[in-house]
């Protein structure tokens, strides 16, 4: 007989039942009310990490509440075999709302990259360039874990251990259009770039660059492919960051806020695009079910508001100011402030890990990023009196750790 005892083998009985893949804070989460987190024994804090920017509306927004609870009494899942009035609904609204004229919808944001870069190679297969498969990408990145995004993202350290990468991506210098055009081969079939990159520290694209992507591309028939997982669905002020630069891409890849909690993404297209994806060349299980539709059109209710992203904006100037006179007054701790809206960053000059972890102690949730940049994504819904008080918690701990530097 065979045992199915995890302790017969000394060397599997130590690992966790959870897959150690990721380093966790001792934060044990219970519940949250709006932009506040509260672990096991009570304790607040102040959540400017809101999952890495996804639950856009805080926690427990009531409107989002109740849009799930009626759905969940109506029904969960069916197959995409059927029609999904929801999901019907959400994509008329999302293409009213932007450049596209229609979407697919997914469980993830890696899964609508996935979506997008398939959209790529299809669209040149079926307009008779099938050779044209590379996809230009930018150092710094990050588009998700899936094999296809890690390649897409180029960084060692997650690529290490997963090679060789999925073949098809040529990196270049973040805003660097020259090298971008010096990339460009008969084989290259399109542009991925993130318009801040997030993971990579917080980083806008330079004035100009996604203009003149969007240049490039139509002068050598690429399409441009947004990245728009992080900086979509409000956070820059706008209902996507690419407005601001006044460009409309051919694909865009969205998720995060757009499912205020709830597993959603989205990958968007032009109907130029979109309409080479005919009938068994894409799906999904459960991407566009209804659970994640009701919650989808409940976070538009709040996002497409009169008025709400024009709040998101004089809040965002409130914190980014707050966060200069921080940095001038603290200058041995941080070193800049970065970001648009209410996707902000601080470049720390210390221990990036160490002045997270204080924030935490001081009641303030914050994510670390590359290039030693703590973020600061608080829920949409931020007051100013909330920001004041992250300004209090982040004075108390660049002082905690200026005291431990000494």
């Amino acid at each position: 007989m065979v045992s199915n005892s995890r302790n017969d083998d000394p060397k599997e009985a130590n690992i966790s039942p959870i897959l150690p893949t990721y380093t966790r804070a001792d934060l044990a989460v219970e519940r949250g009310e709006g932009v506040y987190l509260y672990d096991t024994t009570g304790k607040q804090y102040l959540d400017f990490a809101t999952g890495v920017a996804v639950n856009c509306l805080g926690h427990c927004h009531p409107h989002l509440v109740e849009a799930l609870e009626q759905q969940a009494r109506r029904i969960w899942h069916c197959s995409n075999n059927y029609r999904i009035p929801g999901q019907e609904r959400l994509a008329e609204r999302l293409t009213e709302a932007t450049f596209a004229d229609t979407v697919f919808f997914t469980n993830s944001g890696a899964e609508a990259i996935e979506c997008a870069l398939k959209i790529a190679r299809r669209f040149h297969w079926a307009t008779g360039a099938p050779e044209r498969f590379r996809v230009i990408t930018f150092e710094g990145a990050f588009h998700g874990r899936t094999l296809a995004a890690i390649a897409a993202t180029g960084q060692e350290k997650v690529l290490k251990g997963f090679g060789p990468p999925v073949e098809g991506f040529d990196q270049v210098p973040f805003g660097d259009i020259e090298a971008t055009r010096a990339a460009i081969t008969r084989e290259t079939a399109a542009i991925l770039v993130e318009p801040i990159q997030g993971e990579g520290g917080i980083r806008p694209a330079p004035p100009g660059f996604l203009a003149d992507l969007r240049a490039l591309a139509d002068e050598h028939g690429l399409l441009l492919i947004l990245d728009e997982i992080q900086t979509g669905m409000g956070r820059t002020g706008r209902l996507f960051a690419h407005e601001l630069s006044g460009i409309e891409p051919d694909v865009m890849a969205s998720a995060k806020g757009i499912g205020g909690g709830f597993p959603l993404g989205a990958c968007l297209a032009t109907e130029r695009v979109g309409r080479t994806m005919t009938a068994g060349s894409h799906g999904s299980t459960y991407g566009g079910n209804p659970l994640a539709m009701a919650v989808g059109n409940a976070v538009l209710d709040i996002i497409l508001t009169p008025g709400f992203l024009d709040q998101v904006c004089s809040v965002a100037d409130r914190l980014r100011t707050g966060l200069l006179t921080l940095s001038k007054k603290h200058d041995a701790v941080i070193d800049c402030v970065r970001g648009v809206g209410l996707m902000l960053g601080v470049r720390i000059k210390g221990d990036l890990g160490g002045f997270v972890a204080r924030a935490r102690d001081n009641g303030l949730l914050l994510v670390p990023a590359g290039d030693n940049v703590a973020r600061l994504l608080p829920p949409l819904i931020v007051t100013q009196e909330h920001v004041e008080e992250a300004l209090s918690k982040l004075e108390a701990t660049c002082h905690n750790v200026a005291v431990a530097a000494q």
